[in-house]
């Protein structure tokens, strides 16, 4: 029988995920791939974005978060988490979750967010940033820095082991979080983003620790990966979640 630490993270994540009262999707971005209202196969996987849910990564997605988290915390490997690209805070609120649970008080989540949606991109951007043109719904994208924090703040989770970096990655990443870290989680969808948060970030993951890409279907985020990986000669195995994530572990 699961214990009551167990129980309670995995009512979280139904909670995060608002499987329990099934929000529908915002329509206009999941029109683009016939989805609409609710489905259960689809929030699964995290292929809509949901009205209510603090999350639109799907339960694969963070039951990977909750194994890494466990897992770095079972093997001692030393370091904070940090994730860049937060939306409405689902993935960090969780990670919080995990530490108060297993009463882990010396380490730090850091959420990294403009907290005002995706940068407009124009000439002087990477062309597939160009083509992805993911601004154009920041009207869904764009959660306030106040509204993440309140949505700590219900789960009794908003304390001082919770971190707020405000501002593009390239401008944030490259002094906090200090390091090192444990788990890095990219949520940046562009290929600038995702490389500004490989540059500043993967230097501090600790031997061990994991590297989570949300946004690896996304031909400009897949080839930032790829780009990194080669310049660097990372050969970790590159293992996919769903249909959308992958994540490797750092073995050097």
């Amino acid at each position: 029988m699961p214990d009551g630490t167990q129980l309670y993270l995995e009512l979280l994540k139904k909670i995060l995920t608002n499987v329990i009262y099934q929000d529908p999707t915002f329509p206009d971005p999941a029109a683009e791939h016939g989805i609409s209202g609710y489905r259960d196969d689809i929030r699964e996987i995290g292929l809509d974005w949901p009205t209510v849910a603090h999350t639109m990564v799907g339960r694969k997605r963070l039951d990977n978060v909750h194994w890494a988290v466990e897992k770095v915390l079972e093997d001692g490997v030393p370091g904070d988490f940090v994730e860049t690209g937060v939306w409405r805070g689902g993935v960090c609120i969780l990670i919080r979750a995990i530490l108060q649970a297993h009463g882990v008080t010396d380490r730090t989540v850091w959420l990294a967010d403009s907290f005002e949606g995706m940068p407009v991109t124009g000439e002087e951007s990477h062309e597939a940033d160009r083509r992805l043109a993911v601004h154009r719904y920041n009207h869904v994208l764009a959660v306030s820095l106040e509204a993440v924090k309140e949505n700590f703040a219900r789960y009794g989770l908003l304390d001082d082991q919770v971190k707020f970096l405000k501002g593009w990655f390239k401008d944030t990443l490259p002094t906090a979080p200090p390091g090192p870290l444990a788990v890095i989680r990219l949520d940046g969808d562009l290929y600038e983003s995702t490389t500004d948060a490989l540059v500043n970030l993967y230097p501090r993951l600790s031997p061990g620790g994991f590297a989570i890409i949300d946004d690896y279907a996304i031909g400009a985020c897949r080839e930032a990966v790829h780009d990194y990986r080669a310049t660097f000669g990372i050969k970790d195995e590159i293992v996919p979640i769903d249909t959308f994530g992958v994540y490797w572990r750092r073995t050097d």
